[in-house]
């Protein structure tokens, strides 16, 4: 049973208090035998020398008692360093040996055939991480050892995460089957630590999703679902991927009238999005959505904003990174490690597999000032990237909060320059604390928003009049979905207006 803090402070004065004692018996005992190395004071009583009676006795409990306060304030030095090492909590995260999470499933439901994973802000809150999966142990708990997690969106937020059998419908419950909270990572007593061993911390899941009376598990042979949004969204698989080479499944939005529409004739400009799977609905414990259906619904009901299909493009998983960074450009993250980048090859993918798949199925024009691309974060480095390696082919280019622009100039010049061909129109979004609210990122923010006015003036300076380009920066605003969401309206109007509405 593992011993509290308390505890632990508590047995180590058991075990120093005999010790001491012992060292003052053998002091009193050495004094007692005349121990020329022990420095005595004169006994008390003149001519009793060395055997002074009751004097001599007196004296040698006199030394005695203060060689026991000595012992004691040994004993409570080593009590106060033992409490001192206790009270030193280490973030597991931080240790380069890494740690291990041990968990226990109450249930027993979790096995070979639907194992555990640990889904956090280290990883995109995949479900299903292959990276992420925990190995089963003899004694019917799962463990992963994780080394030094890193929120992907910001490396100062501290580690949240969840477990899961794979799905956020089979996400861990409490015991009433209610959802939990994200998990925090939880500091560790320093003292606990050994070096170059990983400290392990157990943890209890109680229960699990398909536990509640209301879960209806897909069928095995059926992997669509009804997305929670508004209007029509279908789902449209297409081969490949780019590393992993696993099919992957596009979202696609299709305006109020597109049946009726397409039915004579008209083709529908197009939207493609990036991290596409937060674009229509919020999924279990991730930050939020871009309620890009919501939005196009209304601007397109109130003649904002053209009918417009809207295409989700949903990420790799673990493979994000490496997907939309640029091919030759590394990345040295603090999770992943070192990324070398594979854009060029989700570029390629992007225009062979994809757009093709959506243009066989769907009603869609064909005409560049028609089609656009955009994202958010790496999502909008990916974009300016399809537009560097395809010119003219994008007359749209929706961008929000790109890092590159304040993390790395000397990559980020020549990638920007890369590109030859702007798009006839380019939306601009950032947030005033992108890195986060706390007044020490302050002059990082102010650089981040800084750098993307850079761009703004860049394309100026390429001859981009002010009317094919809208920059907005909300002084408020993070590095979230929902700040993307408040800017969306402004995008989709800026970038496809009614003026030159072409299904009419």
């Amino acid at each position: 049973m593992a011993l509290s803090p308390t505890g632990k402070k508590f047995v180590l004065l058991y075990l120093l208090t005999p010790l001491a004692v012992l060292a003052l018996l053998g002091v009193m005992i050495s004094r007692s035998l005349g121990d020329p190395t022990i420095k005595k004071a004169a006994p008390v009583g003149a001519g009793a020398g060395d055997t002074g009676g009751a004097n001599a006795i007196g004296q040698e409990l006199r030394l005695a008692k203060l060689d026991e306060k000595d012992a004691a304030k040994t004993v409570a030095a080593a009590g106060a360093a033992a409490a001192a090492a206790e009270m030193e909590m280490v973030n597991p995260a931080t240790l380069e040996q890494g740690f291990l999470l041990v968990v226990q499933d109450k249930t027993g439901k979790s096995s070979a055939s639907s194992p555990i994973y640990v889904a956090g802000n280290f990883n995109n809150w995949n479900p299903k991480d292959p990276d992420a999966k925990l190995t089963p142990q003899s004694d019917m708990r799962w463990r992963i050892l994780m080394k030094n997690p890193r929120s992907t969106a910001n490396a100062n937020e501290p580690v949240r995460f969840k477990f899961t059998r794979g799905d956020w419908a089979l996400e861990e419950l409490r015991a009433d089957l209610s959802v939990p909270g994200d998990r925090p990572l939880p500091m560790i007593p320093a003292s606990s630590i050994k070096p170059g061993e990983p400290p392990q911390i157990e943890m209890v899941v109680e229960a699990w999703g398909d536990m509640r009376p209301d879960f209806k598990e897909r069928a095995g042979n059926d992997p669509y679902r009804t997305i929670a949004a508004t209007g029509t969204v279908r789902r449209l698989q297409v081969a490949g991927g780019v590393i992993n080479g696993r099919p992957r499944e596009l979202l696609v939005w299709l305006p109020a009238g597109y049946e009726e529409g397409a039915s004579k004739g008209v083709k529908y400009p197009v939207l493609y999005m990036n991290d596409g799977q937060n674009v229509f609905e919020k999924l279990p414990n991730v930050p939020g959505e871009w309620k890009a259906d919501e939005t196009a619904t209304d601007l397109i009901g109130k003649g904002m904003a053209r009918a417009t299909i809207i295409v989700g493009i949903p990420h790799g998983g673990s493979t994000r990174l490496t997907e939309y960074t640029p091919t030759g450009v590394t990345i040295n993250h603090p999770t992943f490690g070192v990324i070398e980048g594979r854009g060029d090859e989700y570029v390629r993918w992007l225009t062979t597999e994809v757009m093709p798949r959506v243009e066989r199925s769907f009603a869609v024009s064909l005409e560049p000032k028609d089609t656009g691309i955009g994202g958010a974060s790496m999502g909008a480095v990916a974009s300016i990237l399809a537009v560097s390696k395809n010119p003219g082919r994008f007359g749209n280019l929706l961008l929000e909060s790109l890092p590159s622009v304040a993390t790395d100039v000397k990559q980020w010049t020549p990638f920007i320059e890369s590109v030859k061909v702007w798009p006839t129109r380019v939306f601009l979004g950032v947030g005033g604390s992108e890195l986060g609210t706390d007044p020490k990122l302050a002059e990082a923010n102010k650089k981040y928003a800084q750098a993307t006015r850079n761009l703004d003036a860049w394309l100026t300076k390429q001859g981009m009049s002010p009317d094919r380009k809208l920059l907005m920066i909300d002084d408020k605003a993070t590095h979230t979905e929902e700040a993307w969401a408040a800017r969306f309206d402004d995008a989709l109007s800026f970038l496809y207006p009614p003026a030159v509405d072409s299904t009419k």
